[in-house]
């Protein structure tokens, strides 16, 4: 705080005069009679000299504001006090003036207490006037409002603001104390940051918002004569009603009248300020995730709040951390990224109505930093009026008959991210390259084949039921369609998404192992049977079904996940800020992001080099087949793409992954309220999950580079290549024998093809030459004829199979 020179006759006056007029204060409220005697007087000044001189000042509430990630775009703002601390350069002249004639003539004049106007205010009320005078200075208000703000508990409040001689006591003192601290512009700089303008606006930045949509640099003499009436009585002079317009216009030309009295206006100026009709045209400012700058921004504003809510940084209770948000003065810059946002947003509504049942949920994270870009649901983020509720029957029968409602269109809960009893959804088909990057760090490699069949009888035991092989309790999970797979290495089957290729090569791995891969990735296994086989080893090596996608996760898990992959297996914790400043500009280092390495480069771009194959793209080295579960994406995002699809049982979900190397867009379509509805989830249509990923990737990719995915290194490819033996001409048996002699895994076709062999012998083999050692090899039967058959080059993928007709994408 900057000290004026003050003469110290001046002060030393000041103090006895004060004295000495509150002694007559005091007992002119005790003892009426004895109010001007010598006795009021001495044990006035006694008392006025024991009052303590330092004035603690806690900063006043401070409203908070939510940005996009372009650092200007409004996305919501949160407050207990919608108030904004301002300089005094930022406040126009005219206002300071209209609150000295409003408040206090003498402002520049006095020493923090008017003593004329407390003689003059004592005189006026001990003659029982029809009207009471005050004499509170704008530092003794000052003085008032600072008390309250800093007051602990609520009954220090009261005491700072009730109509006794003891408060006013106390204000001259430290009125007289801040007036020799600060100078009068410092002084009027805080009172016009604290003072109350009524509808929810506290101090000037607020007030000249709410009440003329303008920074109260840009104010207008008629306009600041407004706001300086309305301290005084902000409910009384509130413009905004019907009973306070005439009183707030009164209210008005009053201070403009005051203003020509000292000074800062002439009449002129004052008969024309006078003239203008007032009109109110800002109005509240928006308070919450409920009233966010755009429609479907809710959702992303009460993810920011939850995780701020999670951060011990910004206090030990969960009270604190709210109070400091809601009045701490923040300027919060989160990754929401318009664009992508506003996609997802258009997207997941075109895709489903906000009154439909089905909820189309998109997720977007960048890789590398676990930014999340945005969340989108086809769903209002607002609490149902139970009066006149808007939210349609409860899709669940057995809530339905009880006459409740579910949570659409209407609903604040976490849908996209989770929490408060909301576990996820079954993602289907995607877990399926959690399995591909433990197959990866075992050693086993991309080109890996195995012959897939219709129906696998694994070694996982489960209860007798359908999912069990006929007469057993041993886990036999088929292909959609209930077709054959045939011959395939990871780059096809995670094409056409072949059950019976990834549950016998999780049985391969240890289901365990493709289990501690989802969680490094980042899944949180919600539900307490997840939780259950996800707890030990030994409960996640029987987790034969954890392949196909049968755990519960969220979109922004989903994402997450595969944004990983896409960083080169660095995991980033997701988080929604990216910048954070207290009310001095102070940045915050929570903001930063949270990364660790958590997959090898090497593993994680051979996993993305096989998630290219479903949706429509591939590199120079994959292999992906001729079928693709969502071979469209890569045409219509035009960019370099990877992903997958996956569907649950009876559809009751459906979920689909698209991300290039900036995004990671995951999208689920379920029905929140009811896991097991009777509604077959969509994919490819048009009210299915697929439009709305590509859609929101293809939009937050508008303006963007392309960025191809790096390929992987051979040996990840292609693994240890051994020889195939020459088996032609030989009896099948004897082939079978012998490449399976050497490490292979031999299977004979059953389709015969032209050879020079004689019939029923070995044509050959697919692959021939060389192929990954373990991988499949099948062995040709020649049909006679003296053709020599095609083969496949020995390089570790799918031989040609025409018997074997690839099976239906199983997500």
């Amino acid at each position: 705080m900057r000290k004026r020179d003050h003469n110290v006759l001046t002060n030393a006056a000041s103090l006895l005069i004060c004295g000495l007029l509150a002694g007559v204060v005091v007992a002119a409220a005790a003892f009426p009679a004895v109010a001007m005697s010598g006795l009021a007087a001495k044990a006035g000044a006694e008392t006025f000299g024991a009052l303590p001189k330092e004035l603690t000042v806690a900063r006043a509430p401070q409203i908070s504001y939510l940005l996009a990630s372009d650092g200007k775009t409004p996305l919501a703002t949160m407050y207990d006090e919608n108030r904004r601390d301002v300089k005094l350069a930022d406040i126009a002249p005219i206002m300071q003036k209209a609150i000295v004639a409003a408040e206090d003539h003498d402002f520049y004049k006095h020493n923090g207490v008017d003593l004329n106007g407390i003689a003059r205010a004592f005189v006026n009320n001990q003659s029982n006037a029809s009207s009471q005078q005050g004499a509170s200075t704008l530092t003794m208000q000052y003085v008032r409002l600072a008390i309250a703000y800093s007051a602990s508990h609520p009954a220090d409040v009261v005491a700072a603001t009730e109509d006794t001689s003891a408060r006013k006591l106390r204000e001259m003192r430290y009125a007289i104390q801040i007036d020799k601290e600060l100078s009068k512009d410092e002084i009027l700089e805080r009172y016009l940051n604290i003072a109350a303008f009524g509808n929810g606006a506290y101090g000037i930045y607020a007030a000249s918002q709410v009440y003329f949509n303008k920074p109260p640099s840009k104010l207008k003499i008629e306009e600041a004569a407004m706001l300086a009436g309305m301290v005084k009585a902000p409910s009384t002079n509130d413009p905004t009603t019907k009973s306070g317009y005439k009183a707030a216009v009164a209210r008005r030309d009053y201070v403009i009248e005051n203003m020509v009295e000292t000074g800062a206006i002439t009449r002129q100026e004052a008969d024309a300020a006078k003239a203008v009709q007032l009109k109110v045209t800002g109005k509240r400012a928006p308070n919450g995730c409920v009233s966010t700058n755009e429609k479907g921004w809710g959702f992303f504003c009460d993810y920011f709040y939850r995780w701020w809510m999670g951060q011990e940084t910004f206090g030990s209770t969960s009270y604190d951390r709210e109070r400091r948000l809601k009045s701490g003065g923040y300027t919060v810059i989160t990754t929401l990224d318009p664009q992508a946002q506003r996609g997802a947003d258009k997207a997941v509504r075109k895709a489903k109505s906000e009154k439909s049942k089905e909820a189309a949920m998109v997720a977007v994270v960048e890789p590398g930093t676990g930014r999340v870009r945005a969340l989108a649901v086809n769903r209002n983020f607002k609490l149902d009026d139970p009066k006149k509720p808007a939210n349609k029957p409860h899709s669940d029968p057995k809530q339905r008959k009880k006459k409740k409602l579910g949570n659409y269109p209407n609903t604040v809960n976490p849908l996209l991210t989770g929490g408060d009893g909301l576990t996820g959804y079954q993602a289907g088909s995607t877990f399926k390259i959690f399995t591909i990057v433990a197959a990866l760090e075992k050693g086993i490699p991309l080109g890996y084949t195995i012959n897939a069949p219709q129906q696998f009888r694994s070694e996982y035991r489960i209860q007798p039921g359908p999912a069990a092989c006929p007469g057993t309790n041993l886990y036999c999970p088929t292909n959609s369609g209930k077709k054959a797979g045939g011959v395939q290495n990871m780059w096809s089957a995670f094409a056409q998404s072949i059950n019976t290729y990834f549950v016998p090569l999780q049985q391969q791995v240890g289901a365990e192992n493709v289990v501690d891969v989802a969680k490094r990735l980042g899944i949180q296994f919600r539900t307490t049977e997840d939780r259950r086989l996800s707890g030990t080893k030994e409960a996640a090596h029987d987790w034969g079904a954890f392949t196909l996608g049968v755990s519960q996760t969220t979109p922004m898990e989903l994402a997450n996940a595969y944004a990983t992959l896409a960083a080169d297996g660095k995991y980033c914790e997701p988080i929604p800020v990216q910048e954070i400043k207290d009310p001095e500009g102070k940045k915050l280092d929570i903001a930063n992001p949270r990364c660790e390495k958590r997959v090898s480069t090497e593993v994680a771009r051979a996993a993305v080099d096989a998630a290219r194959c479903p949706v429509g793209d591939n590199s120079s080295t994959s292999r992906c087949g001729g079928s693709r579960t969502a071979a469209n994406v890569r045409g219509i995002v035009d960019a370099p793409v990877a992903g997958k699809s996956g569907t649950t049982d009876s559809e009751k979900t459906a979920s689909l992954v698209a991300m290039t190397k900036q995004y990671a867009v995951a999208g689920i379509m379920a029905d929140p309220d009811w896991p097991q509805t009777n509604v077959k989830m969509k994919h490819k249509q048009k009210d299915g999950i697929n439009p709305p990923v590509y859609e929101t990737l293809r939009d937050a990719m508008k303006g963007k580079k392309r960025i191809n995915f790096e390929p992987p290194g051979q040996k990840i490819r292609e693994g240890d290549q051994r020889r195939i033996p020459d088996v032609k001409c030989l009896d099948p048996q004897q082939a079978k024998s012998r490449i399976e002699a050497e490490g292979f895994d031999a299977i004979i076709s059953d389709i015969k093809v032209p050879s020079s062999c004689p019939a029923g012998k070995a044509a050959g083999t697919s692959p021939d030459g060389r192929t990954i050692k373990g991988g499949v090899v099948t062995i040709q039967i020649s049909a006679g004829g003296g053709t020599t058959p095609g083969t496949t080059p020995g390089n570790g993928g799918p031989p040609n199979n025409p018997g074997r007709p690839p099976g239906r994408p199983g997500g």
